[in-house]
């Protein structure tokens, strides 16, 4: 079946002005939003700073524990120092106005918001994070009022991690409907502002060559790159690695890596879900060192349950025993975090 294209403005009329007219405007854009010289748009995170919410959850349980465990609870507050992703989903009873409360927050700290948009219909296959918009339509509606909610203000939108790498789980009508409804979130979000990173699974996953046609699919030359590593333990250089060989498959395109439990960067034993010894990674930052890469970001929360498995509870629920031996596994390897 073929894939729906991007909508495209009508033809400018060949009268002379108005064709100098468009020439010129497209100058302005061009020099206002060009590439850069190396092809690439611009870096959105660069010169920005990272939002740290003052009331995540490792905050307040660091605030709890401070009397009763004083040294737990000051490695908690470390963790809870550190900027992380904000996940949007079907849990929310109004997108669009709580984006944008959200948004107000963090811009009007100064700071760069980071999002993860995670309710494409028949999400994680049914599985521990199960749930996601009942239909193409209702995600449709989702995605516009998440673009209403942004409203042209920075934002980073990390799109639907497993969408795509995960997308054998459908039959094929469905992973069709799939990669146009993620293409048309690409193009709303755009449209708000936003810079979007769409997910392209991890290094272990998918052959580089099948994730690079699946992002083409999904719209990723209308995006601004693509993400690794979400929510899994995969080391830094092992993804990056892996990235640099995607994006010269999908025309240069920059990404950024979820470092949030990759410290030990060692191959998960049996269990993916909520696996044990494991450790916090690289500190997020937008000084990766790399041109191709943008941020190291905690785009999963540490402490946040993958699932009832492995001695968790249901998926997105904080676990701070989980947090904790995520931060202590980091001191033990000597990468512990800024104090």
């Amino acid at each position: 079946m073929p894939r729906r294209p991007p909508p495209r403005g009508s033809q400018p009329p060949r009268a002379w002005r108005p064709r100098r007219l468009a020439l010129a405007l497209a100058s302005l854009l061009l020099l206002a939003h060009g590439p850069s010289a190396d092809g690439q748009s611009g870096n959105p995170f660069r010169g920005r700073r990272l939002y740290v919410d003052p009331y995540s959850p490792a905050r307040a349980q660091a605030q709890q524990w401070a009397r009763s465990r004083p040294a737990d609870a000051a490695l908690m507050r470390r963790i809870g120092d550190q900027p992380q992703a904000i996940w949007l989903g079907d849990w929310m009873r109004d997108v669009r106005r709580e984006t944008d409360a959200l948004m107000s927050r963090i811009t009007g700290s100064g700071a760069l918001a980071v999002f993860v948009a995670y309710n494409i219909p028949h999400r994680d296959c049914g599985l521990h994070s199960a749930g996601g918009s009942r239909s193409g339509d209702a995600y449709r509606r989702w995605s516009r009022d998440l673009a209403a909610g942004i409203r042209r203000r920075p934002a980073v939108v990390i799109l639907e991690p497993d969408g795509l790498a995960a997308i054998d789980c459908l039959p094929f009508r469905m992973q069709d409907e799939r990669y146009v409804l993620m293409r048309e979130a690409v193009q709303a979000l755009k449209a708000a502002g936003a810079a979007v990173y769409i997910d392209a699974g991890n290094a272990n996953w998918q052959q580089p060559g099948e994730m690079a046609n699946r992002l083409r699919k999904a719209g990723i030359e209308l995006a601004d790159g693509f993400a690794l590593n979400v929510s899994n333990f995969h080391a830094t250089r092992v993804n990056i690695a892996y990235g640099e060989r995607l994006s010269a498959m999908v025309g240069g395109k920059h990404f950024v890596i979820d470092t949030s439990r990759n410290g030990r960067g060692a191959a998960v034993e049996r269990v993916w879900c909520n696996a044990r010894n494991q450790a916090l990674g690289t500190a997020p930052t937008t000084q990766t060192g790399h041109p191709l890469v943008d941020a190291f970001l905690w785009i999963k929360t540490p402490g946040q349950s993958d699932g009832v498995c492995n001695g968790g509870p249901r998926a997105g629920a904080w676990w701070a025993e989980y947090a904790l031996e995520l931060g202590k596994m980091a001191e033990a390897l000597g990468s512990a975090l800024p104090r």
